[in-house]
């Protein structure tokens, strides 16, 4: 090499390692105050319960604390729009899902964010069937003694859901699209609230991802499960198809972690890294088992292109059974 082409040389990765450096900077200085991961929706629920586990599981990992800001309402969109404007520095973070982030573009017009644009994935943490529920006294022993009594009673039963647009109220919609169901909606804010109503006989159905505890202890009963194979953790409960024989009763929500676009990828790439070392922790693995979830996790890059596909389904899925904002 001449003295020319090694003069270029040097430069070329003189002048990379420059460009490199401020990345490999920030990712060694991050984090270096507590992060806040904004849940828009109110305690109780899965999505809570979640959100728990992650933020003292991911601190423990990052040295820093994490915690969890609910901000719900409309759906999830109050708290998910303040997660949108919030500083792309890595120090607020988002607890992502199904609704607002993949079903509520479909019926709002005004979210005040756009999932599309409006967030970087960091990462997937699991994704969860709605079981069919009733509670434990309820007259209805299975999926078609429920189905039977919905057909002779049209308009009279009905189902609750965390709210309007919720993976329970899609579930349910698509449990009444498939099986051809007049039922009546009840919306509440958040799974929690619902779930107690559902206990104490104020409404007769729910279709919820986040009832373990409740079934596990004899308050609530588990018809059938809208998924391709049963929970590990209810291995007793049939799917829809087996108790049914109906196919076509698929619905599950999803969990995942997600930052304001913009965030720089140093911080999205060590985050991604700290949540999948979390969820590959047996420990954590096996508790997200136990609230029947399905842990999952992802590249960052792999999150964002499935959050964009999740955008798509629940678009064909809010179509096909003519969900509507009440």
């Amino acid at each position: 090499m001449n003295r020319r082409s090694l003069i270029r040389a040097l430069s070329a990765t003189l002048l990379g390692a420059a460009v490199g450096a401020p990345a490999l900077a920030q990712d060694a200085a991050y984090p270096s105050q507590s992060i806040r991961i904004i849940l828009p929706w109110p305690p109780g629920g899965l999505t809570d319960t979640i959100g728990r586990l992650i933020a003292q599981t991911l601190g423990d990992r990052l040295g820093q604390s994490v915690y969890v800001d609910n901000r719900p309402g409309a759906s999830g969109n109050i708290g998910t729009a303040q997660a949108a404007r919030a500083a792309a520095d890595g120090y607020t973070l988002l607890l992502a899902s199904s609704t607002p982030n993949s079903a509520n573009p479909h019926l709002y017009s005004h979210l005040g964010f756009d999932p599309r644009k409006d967030f970087a994935g960091i990462g997937l943490i699991a994704t969860a069937p709605n079981v069919l529920l009733v509670r434990a006294d309820s007259p209805y022993k299975t999926a078609n003694d429920l189905i039977a009594a919905v057909r002779a009673q049209p308009g009279k039963l009905t189902y609750g859901s965390a709210g309007t647009a919720s993976s329970g109220h899609l579930a349910g919609s698509t449990f009444t699209h498939v099986f051809k169901l007049d039922m009546l909606h009840v919306p509440y804010k958040g799974a929690g609230p619902a779930l107690v109503d559902l206990m104490s006989g104020q409404i007769d159905v729910m279709l919820d991802p986040s009832a373990l505890p409740h079934i596990r202890s004899g308050k609530l009963r588990a018809l059938a499960v809208p998924a391709t194979r049963r929970l590990p953790a209810l291995p007793d409960v049939p799917t829809f198809e087996e108790a049914t024989g109906t196919q076509g009763m698929i619905a599950s929500a999803w969990y995942g972690l997600a930052a304001p676009a913009g965030t720089p990828p140093a911080i999205l790439e060590r985050l991604n890294r700290e949540l999948n070392a979390v969820l590959d922790s047996p420990a954590v693995k096996q508790q997200l088992i136990d609230f029947g979830a399905d842990p999952r996790g992802m590249s960052a890059p792999e999150f964002d292109t499935f959050m964009q596909s999740e955008i798509d389904r629940y678009g064909r899925i809010i179509k096909d059974a003519n969900v509507k904002i009440e």
